[in-house]
């Protein structure tokens, strides 16, 4: 191959690579990420069936060993007693249920833990907050650029628009009720609290980690 031929040749395939990540950037700032969308949607189809066999499941022994004299202490004392069992069996990564928001049109898989490999499968639980059924904050984070994108749109979210959290032992519906946006070291959205609320959180604005975003929660009694 002739010196010609060879710059021709590598013009020719630093043309197309440079085509490929306009490519890529245009669908980011459109929609997200496509290359890592693709890897979290076979992660999310992976942990869709591993949660299906785990709803499947029998409910725990110590679900079925709760007495109450009525049903909402009943259905206080199951709920706490599966949040307990399903968290001693979690792990990082592990999928333990789902989260439904139909305002911005998202249904996905949650999972145990919010590190970085975690984050990647999709919305991650805060290890250290609680989970539905228990008292507390249930705080959950998400991206909103890569991997799937789960929560690039909980900036519209409304006061009084549903979310429910569906847990293989029971589901669980809350209402918005606000939205903060906050500094990246601010903890007082996981704070333990002595009521239940459900807490999302997430990088803000959109392709920058300089700010977070956080939406509250209050359960919905139906």
């Amino acid at each position: 191959m002739t010196r010609r031929r060879l710059l021709r040749a590598v013009s020719t395939v630093l043309i197309v690579a440079g085509g490929l990540a306009l490519a890529d950037g245009v669908a980011t700032l459109a929609w997200k990420e496509p290359l890592t969308a693709v890897y979290a949607s076979v992660q999310q189809a992976r942990l869709d069936d591993e949660l299906r066999a785990l709803e499947r499941a029998a409910p725990p022994a110590e679900v079925r060993r709760v007495v109450a004299r009525d049903d909402a202490r009943r259905r206080r004392a199951e709920a706490a007693a599966g949040a307990r069992a399903l968290a001693g069996r979690s792990g990082p990564g592990d999928p333990i249920g789902r989260l439904a928001i139909p305002a911005i049109g998202l249904r996905t898989v949650v999972v145990e833990g919010t590190d970085g490999g975690d984050l990647r499968l999709g919305p991650g639980h805060y290890a250290d907050s609680a989970l539905p059924g228990a008292r507390g904050t249930v705080a959950i984070a998400g991206h909103r650029t890569t991997y799937g994108a789960p929560f690039r749109r909980v900036d519209e979210l409304e006061p009084g628009d549903p979310i429910e959290l569906q847990m293989p032992y029971g589901t669980f519906a809350y209402r918005v009720e606000r939205t903060r946006i906050v500094a990246p070291t601010e903890l007082e959205a996981v704070a333990r609290v002595a009521y239940d609320r459900l807490v999302l959180t997430a990088c803000h604005p959109l392709y920058s980690a300089s700010r977070r975003i956080v939406v509250y929660a209050r359960p919905a009694f139906r």
